[in-house]
């Protein structure tokens, strides 16, 4: 009689060899097989130890208390990805370097948990459980499967949904975030932050000011995480008005200087440094008045010596919140 092999076989190929029961599935693949028993954790640590396909399995509401799934001496994890660990109760379970992308950890007991260096990218997160889990080094991706599928939503025009996934998104960057601070890990927790942000101002009126005044936060400063973007940015503000500068003039010791096209290409350039100057003490508010606006420079002047100021003390509370932690 022939072996009936198990059928499953996953979205990049993958495929079980484990030998197939009447609903052409293994006992690890099939949903219909109750896992819920105590000796499952034993029979899973056998299971994964004998390099059997471990992508795609059904473990929901497994008990796997202390369940040991340490890939040791190996530089790659045990690959868990779509894996389904609903409701799994993986209190002090040992999940150092596991690979669980695009697999559900929906609602699961990671209390004392260690995933140190585990890989969750496109993993369901909603629910976990937190307390006490060791999560240094996790990698999460660059977005939520929530986020991914509220896009999805989006672009169905399924806005309901799309809202509901996004506030999911949120609840799930929170709780990391909040664990992240708990355990210390506050680069961590600065990253979390934005994100968790970032998901708050999508479920905002796409047209609103509350929406754009969040937009604003986090080009300038990442939400107060990213105090580079201020420097950046000033920089960028400091040239934009020195070339505003050339073109409308200053006053300098009496004499008008502005950009002329008959003049001199260095006398041009050094006529942009000089206004390069005067945009940075302007910036900076320092004023020392060997140079003054005339005209329209007036104007550019007080906006740029307002948002300087302001830019200014927003950097100054940004990187001490940042070296402080």
């Amino acid at each position: 009689m022939t072996k009936k092999i198990c059928a499953y076989e996953d979205n990049e190929g993958f495929v079980c060899n484990e030998h197939a029961n009447e609903s052409g599935l293994c006992f690890w693949h099939d949903p219909s097989q109750d896992k819920s028993g105590p000796k499952v954790k034993e029979k899973l640590e056998q299971y994964v130890r004998s390099g059997e396909q471990t992508r795609g399995i059904i473990l929901k509401h497994a008990d796997l208390r202390q369940v040991n799934l340490v890939n040791h001496h190996k530089k790659q994890g045990f690959d868990f990805s779509y894996a389904d660990l609903y409701r799994a109760k993986l209190e002090c379970a040992h999940l150092f370097n596991i690979r669980l992308d695009h697999a559900s950890l929906m609602k699961a007991n990671l209390t004392a948990a260690n995933i140190n260096c585990a890989s969750l990218r496109d993993c369901n997160l909603l629910g976990v459980r937190w307390h006490e889990c060791k999560i240094e080094n996790i990698k999460l991706g660059k977005e939520l499967r929530q986020q991914r599928l509220a896009k999805v939503a989006n672009q169905k025009k399924a806005f309901d949904d799309a809202a509901d996934l996004y506030e999911q998104a949120e609840e799930i960057y929170r709780d990391l975030r909040k664990h992240s601070e708990r355990e210390g890990l506050f680069s961590l927790s600065g990253d979390l932050i934005q994100k968790e942000l970032t998901v708050r101002r999508m479920r905002m009126p796409k047209f609103s000011f509350k929406r754009l005044g969040s937009k604003i936060v986090d080009v300038f400063c990442g939400y107060g995480e990213a105090p580079l973007r201020i420097v950046f940015i000033s920089i960028i503000m400091i040239i934009i008005c020195a070339s505003i500068y050339t073109f409308t003039g200053l006053n300098y010791q009496g004499n008008i200087i502005a950009y002329g096209s008959d003049k001199p290409i260095l006398e041009n350039i050094s006529l942009f440094l000089s206004c390069l100057y005067y945009s940075v003490v302007t910036f900076t508010t320092l004023g020392y008045g060997d140079f003054t606006p005339i005209g329209h420079s007036r104007a550019v002047a007080a906006i740029e010596a307002f948002t300087g100021s302001f830019t200014i003390a927003l950097f100054v509370v940004v990187f001490v919140k940042k070296m402080t932690r």
